[in-house]
């Protein structure tokens, strides 16, 4: 171990010296004055009045130099807030150049609306069911979102609460779904559904979760003869193998109702649902229902709503009847496409396939919001999901799919 330095060795140079000072000069102390080297003491002398500390500047957290970069495929319409730079001078600290840029976040703001005035209903929830009441509907989250990118798919699906429910503090009767099934890689199938709970049922909300829950379950035992039929654009053999996995979905649903001791009606709720082939080649989409809602395809900017539900080409007014498990077990089946890089496949509740129909305002909202190219990020499209169009109040559930280049 090598000796330290000596004390003793006035030509030394310490490098501490040095740190020392600069801690003086910080605090502005003034030096201790050098003893006299020869001569008398001096007389004694009252002690230097020091003056008090000054404090280190303060540093201002979360400096930085330029604007955040917006969201991509953030949707127009009316004007989010713009990402703005406020410059923010630290207390006592004069000079110019040590002030720090503070970001002021953009924010989405309430969701627009066709017309000139809004819906009446506020944009947000006012009550919500009582535990108490009915905990199956008490723990129904007000809106949900999700989405994933598989290989050159994109999906965003989202799901929100009518204003009418809302209004009443009943619970989000719709459900979704966003799964895997079969084997994985591109012998899998990506399942999206969405599933409606009838109005008047009064287990509504139970029955679409149970049916979007059920019909991933056996249509996941069928998936590699339903892959086989897509990849032969077999359209018989598809539907024969929807119809028998719906049957069993309405079956189950109906023995569940027994279990608990209700009525199978109570949990009447339709169910429309994409099977999309991860193989990139296979370019046939595979389409089920039972029931009401809306599968739309956007292309080329321009909207045809009347891809699977030629009603939905009229005016948009709602029909209030309709097939629903677990009673009507029998599915409508089709085979979709081919479908091209950069078409848009919308999946949906009537919540919004019928203002989709009857609204133009509506129609060129999300024409350009999921049209343009650019995917919205998971939050931007909950927030474009809930565009406002008066006297449509009903919950309101999307799963839409971006077609990408194989």
């Amino acid at each position: 171990m090598n000796a330290g330095p000596s004390h003793a060795d006035p030509q030394r140079h310490d490098p501490l010296d040095e740190t020392w000072r600069t801690v003086d000069q910080f605090f502005s102390e003034p030096p201790e004055p050098a003893p006299a080297a020869v001569g008398p003491e001096p007389a004694p002398q009252p002690p230097p009045v020091t003056p008090p500390a000054q404090p280190p500047p303060p540093v201002t957290p979360y400096a930085t130099e330029s604007a955040p970069a917006p969201a991509p495929g953030r949707a127009p319409g009316p004007a989010p807030q713009e990402a703005a730079l406020q410059e923010v001078a630290p207390q006592g600290v004069a000079s110019k150049e040590t002030a720090a840029q503070v970001p002021v976040l953009p924010v989405l703001g309430v969701p627009p609306h066709s017309g000139r005035k809004p819906p009446m209903y506020p944009p947000e929830p006012r009550g919500v069911p009582a535990v108490r009441h009915d905990p199956t509907a008490a723990l129904i989250p007000d809106m949900v979102v999700d989405g994933a990118a598989y290989g050159s798919l994109t999906v965003r699906a989202a799901s929100v609460r009518g204003d009418s429910h809302r209004y009443q503090s009943e619970p989000r009767q719709d459900s979704l779904a966003v799964a895997l099934i079969g084997a994985p890689g591109s012998e899998g199938l990506l399942l999206l559904a969405v599933a409606d709970g009838v109005g008047s049922a009064a287990r509504s909300h139970v029955g679409s979760q149970e049916a979007c829950r059920l019909a991933a379950i056996h249509l996941d035992t069928v998936s590699a003869e339903l892959g086989a039929a897509l990849r032969a654009g077999d359209q018989s053999r598809f539907a024969e193998l929807v119809d028998a996995a719906v049957g069993r979905v309405g079956t189950l649903l109906t023995h569940h109702s027994y279990e608990r001791g209700d009525d199978p009606a109570a949990y009447a709720t339709t169910l429309r649902a994409l099977l999309v082939p991860l193989d990139p080649e296979i370019r046939t989409r595979g389409f089920l229902a039972v029931g009401d809602g809306g599968t739309a395809l956007l292309r080329d900017a321009q909207w045809n709503l009347s891809l699977t539900d030629p009603e939905h080409d009229g005016d948009g007014m709602i029909d209030t009847r309709t097939a629903a498990l677990p009673y009507s077990h029998r599915a409508r089946a089709q085979l979709l496409g081919p479908v091209l890089p950069g078409d848009v496949l919308v999946l949906c509740t009537d919540g919004l396939s019928t203002p989709l129909a009857g609204d133009d305002g509506m129609r060129d909202f999300l024409r350009s919001a999921w049209g343009a190219g650019a995917v919205p990020a998971p939050a931007d499209f909950l927030w474009q999901l809930q565009y406002r169009v008066k006297s449509y109040d009903d919950d309101r559930t999307a799963v839409v799919l971006w077609e990408g280049t194989p």
